[in-house]
């Protein structure tokens, strides 16, 4: 039985193999991606993101138990850091998800950043869509710590969850333009503490949470909505990660934002999104790694120390090779 026939079956540990193949690029991960992407597209993908010690993988474990609880199967990507000394996670959230292990119905996946930027590792797509294939109701990929620019994830997802913690203060301006605006779900975590009713009250007032666009089918208005035209409104929440307070409400924005995607045409909308995104970073990374195999390291080491010598920049030494690997590439298809 081949590896993905397994996976389908239920088979944890050719899940855990494949993973692995899929997070180092491996060549045979291919195949494997290829034989299972028939099988997916039924999962739930949310994005839990945040500033690093915002609590997200302490919310991302009462998240999960809460929806075992509904009968759900939970499947976690958490993107760690990098160690600077290997390619391993240096954090390891599956240690501060421990009430989570010993469940059949979830499955958690530390992966190592490896560099990339935007709070995802570079295979964290390929892994959500193994998570998918093996046929978890929920992938919940929880981010690297990310600041403004951390908006990547909201293009591998259906639901962003948005976490910001109690003492913000004027941060909660600086960053409303950035990460922010991609919430579907806006949470502000730790609310016991000094300062929580502050940020709430600045969020309220200074971030703009304006509805999703209208659906353009006819379907019947549902009472979880806000609005004649049935958009979505981003909730405003409050939670204590570390107790679960709060997780219930979460939990019901987010089965209600499931339900809002369901009655629109935002659900293909966001399906194609994901999907485009990751196509574009497979042809990126893979005609990257091409024009580098091809291009001559004697000349690339050349150009290198002509930018150091300050003899030419690098946007022109990037702009000279392009040139002359596509007329290389002409020369040779004439």
């Amino acid at each position: 039985m081949s590896l993905a026939k397994k996976i389908i079956s239920g088979d944890r540990r050719a899940l855990a193999r494949v993973l692995t193949l899929v997070e180092n690029g491996d060549a045979h991960s291919k195949d494997i991606l290829a034989e299972l992407h028939p099988y997916g597209g039924k999962a739930h993908f949310v994005g839990v993101t945040g500033a690093p010690g915002v609590g997200k993988s302490s919310l991302v474990n009462f998240l999960a138990q809460s929806l075992r609880v509904l009968g759900d199967t939970v499947g976690v990507l958490a993107v760690d850091p990098s160690s600077p000394f290997g390619s391993g996670a240096i954090l390891g959230d599956r240690v501060r998800m421990a009430d989570l292990t010993g469940d059949d119905g979830i499955y958690i996946r530390s992966m190592a950043s490896r560099g990339a930027v935007g709070g995802l590792a570079y295979a964290t797509g390929a892994a959500a869509d193994v998570l998918d294939a093996a046929g978890f109701n929920y992938v919940i990929i929880e981010t690297v710590g990310v600041g403004q620019s951390g908006v990547e994830i909201s293009n591998h997802v259906h639901t962003t969850i948005v976490l910001v913690a109690s003492g913000a203060g004027d941060d909660v301006q600086a960053i409303k333009s950035g990460i922010l605006e991609t919430a579907d779900i806006l949470v502000v975590n730790k609310a016991d503490l000094p300062g929580a009713e502050h940020v709430l009250a600045d969020m309220r007032s200074n971030v703009v949470m304006n509805p999703s666009p209208a659906p353009s089918d006819h379907h019947a208005k549902s009472k979880q909505f806000d609005g004649s035209d049935l958009a979505w409104r981003v909730p405003l929440l409050s939670t204590v990660a570390r107790s679960g307070d709060g997780v219930d409400l979460l939990i019901k924005s987010l089965l209600q934002h499931w339900e809002y995607l369901e009655n629109s045409a935002e659900i293909d909308n966001r399906r194609r999104t994901r999907i485009r995104a990751i196509l574009e970073s497979l042809l990126r990374n893979r005609l990257y790694t091409r024009f580098m195999e091809d291009i001559s390291r004697k000349q690339f080491d050349a150009l290198l120390e002509s930018i150091v010598l300050r003899d030419i920049d690098p946007y022109s030494a990037a702009a000279r090779l392009i040139e002359e690997k596509y007329k290389a590439s002409c020369l040779d298809k004439a």
